[in-house]
C-alpha cells in the first residue's frame, strides 16, 4: 500500500504541476481549436506508441462526443492507417510516415499536434518542421524540457516530470481538459 500510496503522490503531483504551469496555454489552445473548427480547418493528431493511442483517443472524443451531444468535429489521428504506414516506411523511412500525411492532408491554418513523451522522436518533429513549413499551427504535447520540440512548435506543453508513466498522465489529463472545453462550444442547446 505504501508503494501505491507513492505512485499516486507522485502522479498527482506531476498533473497538479502541469496544469498550474501549462493551464494558460491549454486555454490558448482550446480557443485556437475552436477557431480553426469554425473556419473548417481540421486538428491532425499523431505519436508513436502510447503516444499514438492518445491521439487516437483525443480524435475520437471530438469526432464522435466527449459529454455532450454535438456535431462531429474534424480531428484526425494520423496513426490508424497501417496500409500509409507501412508503405511509407518500407518505400522511404519511418521518419516520413507522419511527413507525408502532413503533405496530404494538412493546409494553411489546421493544427498539428505532435505527441512525444520525450520530445525527441523523429517522426513527430519532422512532421511538425514540415507542418510549420506548410502553414499550419503547430502543437506538441510532451514531457521534461520538450527535447527537440520547442524548435518545431508554435505551442508547447510539457508535464514537468522526466517520468514517462507520469508524463502520460498528464496527457491523458489534457486530453479530457481539452475535449471537453473545445466542446462546450459546440454542443446542442
Amino acid at each position: 500500500m505504501e508503494r501505491l500510496e507513492r505512485i499516486l503522490q507522485a502522479s498527482h503531483e506531476a498533473t497538479r504541476q502541469f496544469i498550474a504551469k501549462e493551464g494558460p496555454k491549454i486555454l490558448q489552445l482550446v480557443g485556437k481549436t475552436r477557431e480553426t473548427f469554425r473556419r473548417g480547418g481540421k486538428l491532425l493528431i499523431f505519436g508513436n506508441g502510447g503516444s499514438a493511442a492518445d491521439a487516437q483517443h483525443l480524435a475520437a472524443e471530438l469526432v464522435n462526443r466527449f459529454r455532450r451531444e454535438r456535431e462531429p468535429l474534424p480531428a484526425l489521428a494520423l496513426t490508424t492507417d497501417t496500409s500509409i504506414l507501412t508503405a511509407v516506411a518500407n518505400d522511404y523511412s519511418f521518419d516520413l510516415v507522419f511527413v507525408k500525411q502532413i503533405e496530404a492532408l494538412g493546409r494553411p491554418g489546421d493544427i498539428a499536434l505532435g505527441i512525444s513523451t520525450s520530445g525527441r522522436s523523429p517522426n513527430v518533429v519532422k512532421a511538425l518542421k514540415r507542418a510549420r513549413e506548410m502553414g499550419l499551427y503547430t502543437v506538441g504535447l510532451t514531457g521534461g524540457r520538450g527535447g527537440d520540440l520547442p524548435e518545431v512548435c508554435d505551442l508547447l506543453l510539457a508535464v514537468p516530470s522526466t517520468e514517462t508513466p507520469r508524463i502520460q498522465e498528464g496527457h491523458l489529463l489534457f486530453i479530457h481538459i481539452f475535449a471537453e472545453l473545445v466542446e462546450e462550444t459546440f454542443s446542442a442547446p
